[in-house]
């Protein structure tokens, strides 16, 4: 016997052990088999789907882009899987994005590292140019803490969104996270340093504060934060003086200049039209979206609540899109909207799969509300991740089990795993008495569990392979193939016909002209 035949040996006793399996593998299905008719049926009309499928060749009115921050393409698969068993679909379910007609696969790596965090990332996929790590809308030029680098108005890079206010749209952004945290103040920061937040942050990194604008100030006085007009997340803290009371028990404000850039904020916008500011769900619910201009809404003193803690205090993501979406097209010139999932990244940070997965569905959700508000014809709507998270999927689970529980036993140490596993992060459990801990005798169900790690570290890392766009709308069919994180914004630019470059109504007066 040959080496690679005692190896296929190996590998296929190891299948049956892991798998336990002897004879006939059981399932637990309760339907009737699903046989060639039925996968034949179920392809063709797949197949026809995609014959039929033809680009929409208009120029993009409204752009809607949703991140699912830290949101692998492993994410996504769990989270269909938890929908289809939360449903019934099972391995049948479709989700929302998942109708877009053109996807493609992006990559993330930043200028300097191979993966990336999320400050370099949305300057690449917001500004379209790659960007060091912890920078924000400044180019390779600045290197990460270079507080007089970031003011040289040469390395600043551009924002789609800031592209819209130049061509007279509205714009606005929706988070789970602070307002001023990297990934949606891509849409108008430039720094060296992700983490000046507010004079507080840049003062405990030794900053001179009167030399460089913290984040909080650059949304509410800068160029581009300024002429937002819907702004809705979590960070109170960072717009508020030290000292000064917030309206949740217990926590203040960490400003040290004295600044409350909230009054500043709504005085500003009063004198331009109907604002309102305001830091429950009940207010939002109550604003008159028809009657309002501007919008500030900051629903935490710093990240907004998991879902699975059922804040009352917090609207759904599904919630502020809703009512962004509604301010936003009162604008008959076009609007750009900015959507960010950003829970799931810290969920994976703490290896925390059970709230990352129905923060995705959260995510899910407003992604269905904004395709049913919106026309095809007029608005592309993009989701995407700006990295990756090392969450895995393995084991031999049945088809139809929970994906949150087992995937199998160990053939080593005959332990059970959980179907979800992580490379590295904070859940590390190490050997006890020489073994691992058994899972099956933790809290695994409840919403925060932590599973097993391999390798121990405060917090999770991203991990650096591609990840996913979807995409439906006017110029949605370029989306198609691989591409780079900086090739987004170049793309959507085209598709609105706005900033620099080359632009489909450009290229259309020129066919125009052909004939």
């Amino acid at each position: 016997m040959s080496d690679w035949e005692g190896e296929e040996s190996r590998n296929e006793n190891q299948y049956r052990d892991h798998t336990n399996t002897k004879g006939p593998r059981k399932t637990n299905r309760d339907t009737k088999v699903e046989d060639s008719t039925f996968w034949n049926a179920m392809m063709q009309a797949d197949l026809e789907a995609a014959i039929n499928k033809s680009p929409v060749m208009n120029q993009a009115k409204n752009i809607i882009f949703f991140l699912g921050d830290g949101t692998s393409i492993s994410t996504l698969t769990a989270a269909r899987f938890l929908k289809g068993f939360l449903t019934g679909e099972h391995e049948h379910q479709v989700m929302s994005y998942e109708k877009f007609p053109y996807s493609t696969l992006i990559k993330t790596y930043s200028a300097d590292t191979m993966v990336t965090d999320s400050a370099a990332s949305a300057t690449a996929y917001l500004t379209g140019v790659k960007a060091n790590q912890d920078t924000i809308g400044v180019d390779a030029n600045v290197l990460n803490m270079d507080c007089d680098a970031m003011n040289n108005p040469a390395y600043h890079t551009t924002s789609v969104l800031r592209n819209f206010q130049d061509a007279g749209k509205s714009t606005g952004i929706v988070t789970t996270s602070r307002v001023t945290h990297a990934s949606p103040a891509g849409n108008y920061a430039h720094t060296a340093e992700r983490s000046w937040e507010n004079d507080f942050d840049l003062t405990e990194d030794g900053q001179d504060t009167d030399l460089c604008d913290d984040v909080a100030e650059q949304l509410v006085l800068g160029e581009t934060g300024s002429k937002i007009k819907v702004i809705m997340g979590g960070g109170r803290q960072k717009f508020t003086p030290l000292g000064v009371p917030d309206p949740e028990l217990g926590s203040w404000g960490s400003r040290l200049d004295g600044k409350d850039l909230i009054e500043t904020w709504l005085t500003e916008k009063e004198l331009m039209g109907n604002a309102s500011y305001v830091w429950q769900r009940e207010e939002l619910l109550a604003v008159n979206t028809s009657a309002t201009d501007y919008l500030l809404g900051l629903f935490d003193w710093s990240h907004m609540a998991y879902f699975v803690d059922n804040d009352t205090r917090n609207p759904t993501l599904e919630e502020m899109t809703r009512t962004a979406i509604e301010i936003l097209s009162r604008d008959t010139n076009g609007y750009f909207l900015f959507v960010e999932g950003a829970k799931i990244d810290l969920a994976h940070h703490d290896n925390e799969y059970r709230s990352a997965l129905e923060e995705a569905l959260q995510l899910e959700k407003a992604i269905a509300l904004a395709d049913a508000m919106t026309d095809p014809q007029d608005t592309l709507i993009l989701l995407t991740a700006d990295h990756s998270h090392p969450l895995v999927i393995n084991g031999y689970a049945d088809l139809r089990a929970d994906i949150r529980g087992f995937g199998g036993t160990s053939d080593i140490d005959d332990l059970p795993y959980t179907t979800l596993l992580y490379t590295n992060g904070p859940a590390y459990r190490g050997e006890v008495n020489g073994s691992r801990p058994d899972p099956s005798l933790e809290d695994y169900t409840n919403p925060h569990y932590a599973a097993a790690t391999a390798v121990p570290r405060d917090s999770s890392t991203h991990a650096g392979e591609d990840v996913i766009l979807y995409a439906r709308g006017p110029q949605a069919h370029l989306f198609s193939g691989i591409h780079e994180n900086a090739f987004i914004p170049h793309t959507l630019r085209y598709a609105a016909c706005v900033g620099d470059g080359l632009q489909f109504c450009s290229a259309s007066s020129k066919k125009m002209e052909g004939k």
